[in-house]
């Protein structure tokens, strides 16, 4: 007897994903060469093309899985069959979490995220392998007597095949801050060992080596990050090894790592441990599975949804002009949906803000865009909303609400991290807090800036402020390459009907940005306003961002750290 059809259509998905793994992992292996090599550019492609990835063989998959069901396609009873072949197929697979979240996405191409069922996919309850895999992904490294030689040999295990810039100087900068911060937090006479990942992380122009000093029941993270003097050496930046620190390393504001692992849930495992608060979906993007990140993040906000029982409202903050967003208080997350009409002045099309959205996914987030999931026909328990919300939903969305019993069916949402709006933040900060908020929402425009990012609409409500105190851009209808732009002066009044004129008396083009005109971004916050004046002065004068476009079309990437100034190690002069 031949194999079923329900068989042969899960043979094929699961060799779709086993396809896909091996290219994701191609590129990844490429990593360490583009460091080594200073090649910022090509980091920057590598990435933009992982990203794509997915969705590519997804498509193509998805075509194949027709021509094997034939007119059986859209038979729901061929996909509950074919789930329950899957599960045998991928019972032993190293990756079983990630393969069912590939068989959804294909399942919803075909369905266009209709009747997403766990009788036909892998929803809620995700299966449970039959085999647990403990393939190694550690080194471990016992302390004797002499931590200098300690560290030079876990330095030496990285196998980078540039030298380093200065090995001793570097293995004497860690083991001071090993033995004064790391070590003195450890019991007396405790067995210590060491464990790193085998694998280096890869983002942007820097490697990071993780990995956690166990001693008894204690457990110390720290990260190494390596920089490229691109003179053919290497150094060590600093030592990461704060908790906060350690978060804002693997924060969702910032673009995917770059790592070779075989068996993710294992590094995401890792990382848990040294990162408790680290939510799993968090990890698994960070790795670059932001599919499976979306899954789990899914799962993971049901069950946050049936454990509570505050509404869904509308945020707080001024009301956007593009998006409409809600939350619930007990919540983390927001809910953004695109609105059908959009305040004025703002002129643009739905499709023109999702391509914006698109491409911050694609982009160098710098650490200073927020990370967004995408999600269709997203069901929410209509009883749980607001009145308020359901009036504010019905009247500037109505083509995307879809209501049946209980179930209230939005058609297209992002979902983003909540984050406090600049703009009520500085309401109740502190003196101190209010030079810090301000020096963070300059360096933030910056940092974007040198990421040939131009935000746009630079009000203080389209920026938050997250639990660190960093400040991040959320706002994405408005942005552009920062090359698109024509910095000019303002134009100075000639005659007295010039200078009373209501409306600017010069020509100005689409592209044309004035930065003298960024103070208007503080109207009726005058004490945030002195204080930027004072550190960020310079975002005023259109010779900056002319400046920073000439050096953006020669080919250099700004240096963006995860990580505070103060905490780098001394450079030579």
């Amino acid at each position: 007897m031949g194999m079923s059809v329900a068989r042969r259509l899960a043979k094929v998905i699961l060799n779709g994903f086993d396809a896909f793994f091996g290219d994701f992992q191609n590129v990844t292996l490429g990593a360490q060469v583009r460091f080594e090599n200073a090649d910022w550019q090509g980091v920057h492609t590598e990435m933009s093309q992982r990203l794509s990835m997915y969705q590519r063989k997804r498509d193509e998959v998805a075509s194949r899985v027709a021509t094997v069901a034939g007119s059986s396609l859209h038979n729901y009873d061929l996909w509950r069959e074919a789930r329950a072949e899957y599960i045998k197929l991928v019972s032993n697979h190293h990756n079983f979490e990630i393969t069912q979240t590939f068989y959804n996405s294909v399942f919803c191409n075909i369905f266009k995220h209709e009747k997403i069922r766990d009788h036909y996919a892998f929803v809620l309850d995700q299966e449970i392998p039959l085999t647990h895999f403990s393939d190694p992904i550690v080194r471990e490294f016992s302390l004797g007597e002499d931590v200098n030689a300690f560290v030079a040999e876990v330095l030496s295990s990285t196998n980078f095949s540039l030298p380093f810039e200065d090995f001793s100087r570097d293995v004497a900068r860690i083991t001071a801050i090993v033995q004064e911060k790391l070590f003195s937090r450890l019991p007396v006479e405790t067995d210590v060992k060491l464990e790193i990942l085998e694998s280096i992380f890869y983002r942007n122009k820097a490697a990071y080596l993780v990995g956690r000093i166990l001693a008894g029941e204690q457990v110390v993270p720290f990260v190494l990050p390596f920089l490229n003097n691109e003179q053919g050496g290497i150094y060590v930046d600093t030592v990461l090894y704060a908790p906060d620190d350690l978060s804002i390393l693997f924060s969702f504001t910032r673009t995917y790592f770059m790592v070779d692992t075989s068996i993710p849930s294992q590094y995401v495992a890792f990382l848990k441990s040294i990162m408790p608060n680290k939510e799993v979906f968090e990890l698994y993007s960070a790795l670059g599975f932001v599919k499976h990140g979306k899954s789990e993040f899914y799962r993971r906000a049901v069950e946050h949804t049936l454990r509570s029982s505050d509404e869904y409202v509308i945020a707080p903050g001024i009301k956007g002009m593009v998006m409409l967003v809600f939350t619930r208080p007990s919540f983390d997350y927001v809910y953004k949906v695109i609105k059908e009409r959009f305040t004025p002045p703002k002129d643009m099309t739905r499709e023109q803000v999702e391509e914006k959205y698109r491409l911050v996914k694609r982009w160098d987030k710098a650490g200073r865009m927020a990370d967004t999931q995408e999600f269709t026909n997203l069901a929410f328990d209509r009883r749980r909303f607001s009145t308020e919300l359901m009036e504010e939903l019905q009247r500037e969305v109505p083509s995307l609400l879809e209501e049946r019993g209980n179930a209230l069916i939005l058609k297209h949402v992002y979902v983003e991290r909540k984050m406090v709006p600049l703009n009520l933040y500085l309401k109740k900060a502190t003196e101190a807090q209010l030079r810090s908020v301000m020096d963070e929402y300059g360096n933030a425009i910056k940092q974007l800036a040198s990421a040939n990012i131009f935000p746009g609409d630079m009000l203080l409500k389209n920026f938050g402020v997250t639990r660190h105190g960093r400040v991040v851009f959320y706002d994405y209808d408005e942005i552009c390459p920062l090359v698109d732009c024509n910095f000019r002066k303002l134009p100075q009044a000639q005659t007295e009907e010039q200078e009373m004129a209501s409306q600017p008396w010069y020509d100005v083009a689409p592209n044309d940005i004035f930065p003298e005109e960024f103070r208007l971004f503080f109207s009726g916050n005058r004490a945030a306003k002195l204080v930027f004046d004072q550190l960020h002065s310079d975002l005023y004068q259109a010779e900056f961002w002319s400046g920073l476009q000439a050096q953006i079309r020669q080919g250099a990437v700004g240096d963006v750290f995860p990580y505070r100034r103060k905490y780098r190690f001394e450079r030579p002069a």
